[in-house]
């Protein structure tokens, strides 16, 4: 089983790449030039790093470290060495999943013409939604109905108007089986609210966001993520709640109370390569760079 080494931090890195990495299928037609594109699973962070020129006794730290890892077996946690610490001003380390949106099989209208989703009037599937929230909607015939959508009005408890990331919705009438969920495995925004009732502040584009493991505090890291949008804030019963567009997608699912952490974020890595070298000159000054990617 893999365990988790522990990076030095200091020095900082002198350069860095930081490269997102997506498995995107595409074919073109030889007829009419138009390309046809299959996105799949496999989305994940890649970089390789400097280190600044070191003596023996500050090298020797990351030798250690780089040798501990066994190649690729075991992982560290790691962040965009450039963006260590974010922009936005939201004040606490965490941020929780709220699941206000959950709704299992039900049928559905779509709507080209006003961008509106709509379930029967007898059901209440946006009793609990607030303008700002991603809905993940599947079922439908039309794939651009499906995947994450975001709420820019609520019309009433079975009707909400949207902003798709297909980039509009396609007419559909009386769709059954459908469902309307949120933060779900393939969603590009998330619904969060803060940890505590002392928290304030903004989350905003370029930011970087850990998903956590479970609803502890100091739960290791299984994806990382960036904010692609500023984060739309509402204030419910005097806890402030926020919907997070977010690349890539949700790895997997996350439930209620689930902790994302904002502060210092960092995602779970390894090494890409079996082998470890080192340059070293005359004086004993030590060059070291390596490569990792994301574990998924």
């Amino acid at each position: 089983m893999a365990k988790i080494v522990t990076m030095p931090n200091t020095p900082n890195f002198i350069r860095s790449n930081f490269v997102l990495r997506r498995a995107v299928g595409s074919i073109a037609s030889p007829y009419t030039g138009k390309v046809r594109t299959q996105e799949y699973d496999g989305v994940f962070w890649e970089a390789t790093v400097s280190l600044p020129p070191m003596r023996r006794n500050v090298a020797k730290n990351w030798q250690s470290f780089l040798l501990e890892l066994n190649g690729p077996v075991n992982h560290f946690k790691f962040a965009d060495p450039d963006a260590l610490s974010n922009l936005g001003t939201y004040n606490v380390n965490d941020l929780k999943a709220k699941n206000r949106i959950n709704q299992g099989s039900i049928e559905l209208d779509f709507s080209a013409t006003t961008q509106t989703i709509t379930a029967p009037s007898n059901t209440t599937p946006f009793a609990n939604a607030v303008v700002g929230d991603f809905i993940i909607v599947t079922g439908s015939a039309n794939p651009e109905n499906n995947g994450t959508h975001k709420i820019t009005s609520i019309t009433n408890a079975y009707t909400v108007v949207v902003e798709s990331e297909s980039g509009g919705l396609v007419t559909e009438a009386d769709k059954t089986g459908c469902t309307i969920k949120s933060n779900q495995k393939g969603a590009t925004g998330l619904n969060l609210a803060s940890s505590t009732n002392s928290a304030t502040g903004t989350i905003l584009k370029g930011d970087y966001l850990q998903i956590t493991s479970s609803s502890t505090a100091g739960a290791n890291p299984v994806q990382y993520v960036m904010v692609t949008q500023d984060a739309t804030l509402n204030v419910i019963s005097g806890e402030d709640t926020y919907g997070v567009k977010i690349q890539p997608k949700l790895r997997t699912a996350i439930t209620e109370n689930h902790l994302v952490r904002f502060a210092t974020p960092k995602g779970l890595f390894r090494l890409t390569s079996n082998d470890i070298d080192w340059d070293a000159d005359n004086i004993s000054n030590y060059g070291i760079s390596f490569s990792c990617i994301e574990v998924v």
